[in-house]
């Protein structure tokens, strides 16, 4: 009897553990031409393009913003993509853990690129390379918008609405 309560013990265990939700997600690894695509494929969502990374300190701060509009709009035809510019050999021991712990369920990107200066003037021409930074594209790719800044409190929400009016 005591052998079939421990047994019984561990499948609740492994039930629950197997139950529980998890936030883990995959982070895609991705060069230029896979951001190009992203940006350039019309899509019938408005999307949000945040460059940013873990270790820049103004991204990390403005990052619930971009989870809250998120969370908002993701069912009114919002699509979020993170890209970061975290090193490739950081992505198991600081990216995503960051992401774990941050419940991030937008989609995460790092980007693998190390010459920045060969795709930044094709992601925007006005852009210097400083991040974080920000790409507002509408449903269709009918109009955009890059913003190099970091945004105070509320200010992405505000900047998103007058953006797709």
């Amino acid at each position: 009897m005591k052998r079939h309560k421990k047994l019984l013990l561990i499948v609740i265990l492994f039930l629950c553990i197997a139950g529980s939700k998890s936030y883990s997600q995959s982070i895609e690894v991705i060069k230029y031409p896979d951001l190009a695509k992203l940006i350039n494929t019309p899509s019938e969502k408005n999307k949000v393009i945040n460059f940013w990374a873990t270790w820049c300190r103004p991204c990390v701060k403005e990052l619930p913003q971009f989870l809250k509009l998120y969370e908002k709009y993701n069912d009114e035809n919002l699509e979020l993509s993170l890209i970061s510019f975290d090193f490739v050999e950081d992505l198991e021991n600081k990216l995503k853990p960051f992401v774990d712990k941050k419940n991030i369920e937008a989609k995460v990107y790092l980007l693998d690129e190390t010459d920045y200066n060969a795709f930044i003037d094709k992601v925007d021409p006005s852009w210097s390379g400083a991040i974080p930074a920000t790409l507002l594209i509408a449903k269709g790719n009918s109009k955009r918008k890059f913003i190099e800044k970091e945004f105070t409190e509320d200010e992405l929400e505000k900047v998103y609405l007058n953006f797709i009016k």
